[in-house]
């Protein structure tokens, strides 16, 4: 399972899970430090942070931008 972290509210992260639902999760069951935008695999109670994928859709949507608003 691979989950988008949408947003954080106070001690809740809301998760963007699988690209078709959103389910909130207590950040004391994420990984230390997990911020908006990060990409996390597993499931609930055993997230990791996976770095590689994160980068990837960095670069991928920078390049989109990039594309968008070339003169």
């Amino acid at each position: 399972m691979r989950a988008i972290v949408d947003r954080l509210e106070g001690d809740v992260a809301v998760l963007e899970v699988d690209g078709d639902r959103y389910v909130d999760a207590p950040l004391a069951e994420l990984p230390p430090g997990v911020r908006e935008g990060d990409v996390l695999d597993g499931e609930p109670g055993s997230w990791v942070l996976n770095e590689d994928e994160k980068n990837r859709r960095l670069a991928q949507n920078a390049d989109l931008m990039s594309r968008l608003f070339r003169r």
